[in-house]
């Protein structure tokens, strides 16, 4: 497991989290699956695709190569539920629909998930906490943007369908609220979409640990309804037709993140 993630460093002080962008599988996880699982309908199809314009922007990006059913990297280590309710948890028991992953008894050993854990989940975050503290150490400050997307409809978690955009900022604890502001209000530009500020999805463990305005370090969570850019069943196919308006939401609600955060830091020291 040498080859866990993907890292680009980049010339803005924003770092993009993609944790659930990965298709790989281990050995004890792929021999095990449901065969309802194979085709991996939890993945966040496309994401990287979906945001290949944060090169033109200068972001950073990390990005993960293992699937979320090998372990989830947007679940704390020590497995504490994130959420009342339905939800999956650090090794994922079931698909969101409820049925369960693995067949019976075909479940990864204890020795091997704590392998997933150890050379996994571990140098994902040890990415992020080294780059984020590389760009407060250049800028004074940082922004950390966790990506992320799910179908519009998961009866299993939520009751009805999704709005496309749900940004999380852990009830404000995450960034600013003056920046969650400035945010809704880029997405109130786009009528054709809906939205909602720490709806079903306040931010999973990424944002909740890393962000810590306090310490300028501000952590925006967004869960994209699926529909919005791509076919939500198999084969999951990318929609050029759907994801080209979306991107154009997408790249504004992040250049009005630097935008902000520029402004709040004009002299890269603190905060005016």
């Amino acid at each position: 497991m040498d080859n866990v993630l993907t890292f680009k460093r980049g010339r803005v002080p924003l770092l993009i989290s993609m944790p659930h962008a990965g298709l790989c599988l281990s050995p004890a996880v792929e021999n095990g699956l449901i065969d309802e699982a194979r085709s991996l309908p939890d993945t966040d199809w496309h994401i990287p695709r979906l945001y290949d314009f944060a090169d033109e922007l200068g972001a950073s990006i990390v990005a993960a190569k293992y699937s979320r059913f090998v372990i989830d990297l947007n679940r704390p280590s020590d497995n504490k539920p994130l959420y009342a309710g339905a939800t999956t948890g650090l090794y994922p028991q079931t698909l969101f629909d409820g049925v369960p992953l693995f067949r019976e008894g075909q479940e990864p050993s204890t020795a091997e998930r704590e392998r997933y854990l150890n050379e996994i989940w571990v140098p994902y975050h040890r990415t992020i906490e080294q780059e984020l503290a590389r760009l407060r150490d250049e800028f004074g400050y940082a922004l950390l943007w966790d990506a992320h997307s799910i179908r519009s409809h998961v009866p299993h978690l939520f009751e009805g369908r999704l709005p496309d955009f749900n940004l999380g900022t852990f009830n404000g604890a995450s960034c600013d609220p003056a920046l969650a502001r400035r945010l809704e209000s880029v997405c109130a530009g786009f009528s054709d979409y809906s939205h909602v500020l720490n709806g079903r999805f306040k931010g999973g463990h990424i944002t909740r640990h890393f962000g810590d305005p306090a310490n300028h370090i501000h952590a925006v969570q967004l869960e994209l309804a699926q529909s919005a850019y791509m076919e939500e069943f198999e084969p999951f196919r990318y929609r050029e037709d759907l994801a080209k308006p979306t991107q154009a939401v997408l790249k504004a609600l992040l250049t009005e993140l630097i935008d902000w955060a520029g402004s709040r830091y004009p002299s890269g020291k603190g905060p005016v």
